[in-house]
């Protein structure tokens, strides 16, 4: 049951918001950013005195008290190293990012450990040279980042490392048993194409008027189309010529006008949300965020929702195998400013291992490595699916981030969106959108 609680409370706070970026209140440590202020006056060398010749280490998080996201892997490396003692600078969520910016403007010691909210001011602290590269250690090491299935190779920049991956979300596909079931149609499976999903969606729809039951559900995000054009990993959504998106386009309308999905205008005019649009029974299938498992079982255990669900690996496309997903990490990396460059380089390495990630995953924490034992814990939770294909459901063998690091992101993101409104709403034929796209993309870059 406490595994229950956790796994609702720490998933559904995660990648809701819209980037995948962790959400959250204003609650900080007693180790907080304005005790570390405090500390620009103490050195190292006096706190290790005031603790026993302990070693010292400072991690900048957010929400610390909240969630066990941090809190979990901080008290099992102090467990593990009894001579260290780590100093929390906690801010809440959204001050995160302007807090620590501040800090490291300051170009002081603390914090050694940082952890990046979203790969925007990673790419920012990577530029101003505040973010420590950690190839040399690596090198040092012979560290193997395969064990990150290809994570870790997406967070470099201008050919260095400066964070490996720490928390984890990606697509997966979940759907109805009871619909499923009561249509006589077998489930969804691990290995199916975005042409038979389609193939799908327009069996399982059924009815009319408010009773209708659509197939599928597409929010209105603009990366639940990009994402299926870059999931086998050969574009971006940071190109010069974006006619790779063209098909991807024209299944979304397809859906749309044949009525297996919900009208893209409709869900944005109205504000549709789309745990309600599930929650409801409204659609019997709906690519989404792994967060969402927490939703359903925080929904199952409150008795919100009774019906029989499941999930399943994110369809492919029909050239690219089963196993490749698209989703976006919390890395994890090591202030250019550091004292203790060895002893934090020592924190990152346990911070993404195996190790931690089995110790996460009993708070229901996905993290940057997958394991057999991991997936079991996360797995064992009460109201999560049975069968072992859910489990199955969890693995993956690609994972690629639904946006690059590109300085320039933010500003091309907001292009993409603008473009899907127009294209889904039919403002823009698919061939203009992609015209579009390519003219202001090229502005924005300097093409």
């Amino acid at each position: 049951m406490r595994l229950k609680r956790v796994l609702a409370m720490v998933l559904a706070a995660g990648m809701v918001c819209a980037s995948l970026t962790a959400c959250g209140g204003s609650k900080t440590t007693e180790s907080s950013a304005a005790d570390s202020t405090e500390k620009t006056e103490t050195t190292k060398s006096e706190e290790k005195a005031s603790t026993g010749e302990k070693k010292v280490l400072s991690v900048t998080t957010w929400d610390y008290d909240t969630s066990p996201t941090f809190q979990t892997v901080v008290d099992a490396y102090m467990a593990k190293h009894p001579d260290v003692e780590i100093n929390v600078i906690d801010t809440s969520a959204d001050e995160y990012n302007n807090s620590l910016g501040i800090s490291l403007s300051a170009a002081q010691p603390d914090p050694d450990i940082i952890w990046v909210k979203d790969m925007g001011s990673m790419l920012q602290m990577a530029d101003k040279k505040q973010l420590l590269p950690l190839d040399d250690f690596m090198k040092k090491d012979n560290f193997d980042l395969s064990i990150y299935n290809g994570a870790a190779e997406q967070l470099q920049y201008n050919g260095a490392t400066y964070g490996l991956p720490y928390r984890s979300d990606w697509y997966i596909l979940y759907y109805n048993k009871d619909l499923f079931d009561a249509a006589g149609v077998p489930y969804p499976t691990n290995d199916m194409t975005w042409d038979e999903y389609y193939d799908l969606a327009a069996k399982m729809t059924s009815g009319e008027g408010s009773s209708k039951v659509y197939g599928g559900h597409n929010h209105t995000w603009q990366a639940l189309v990009s994402n299926w054009a870059v999931q086998d990993g050969k574009h971006t959504v940071v190109e010069k010529d974006y006619s790779f998106l063209k098909p991807w386009y024209e299944q979304a309308l397809a859906l749309q006008d044949n009525g297996y999905i919900q009208d893209f205008s409709t869900l944005k005019t109205a504000n549709i949300h789309y745990s309600s649009v599930f929650k409801n029974q409204q659609c019997a299938m709906m690519p989404m965020g792994s967060w969402f498992i927490a939703t359903m079982i925080q929904s199952q255990a409150s008795d919100e929702t009774s019906f029989n669900w499941g999930i399943a690996r994110i369809p492919h496309p029909a050239d690219t195998e089963a196993g490749y997903t698209v989703g976006a990490l919390t890395p994890v990396g090591i202030s250019a400013y550091t004292d203790e460059p060895d002893l934090s380089w020592d924190f990152v390495k346990f911070a993404t291992s195996e190790e931690a990630a089995n110790i996460l995953a009993e708070q229901g924490v996905f993290t940057g490595i997958q394991t057999e034992e991991s997936l079991k814990t996360i797995a064992s939770a009460q109201f999560f699916p049975e069968g072992e294909s859910n489990v199955e459901a969890l693995t993956y063998t690609h994972y690629i981030f639904d946006r690059p690091l590109d300085p320039k992101i933010t500003e091309i993101k907001n292009v993409l969106e603008e473009v899907h409104e127009m294209i889904m709403i039919k403002q823009y034929t698919v061939d203009q959108g992609i015209e579009e796209l390519n003219k202001r993309v090229a502005e924005i870059k300097g093409w």
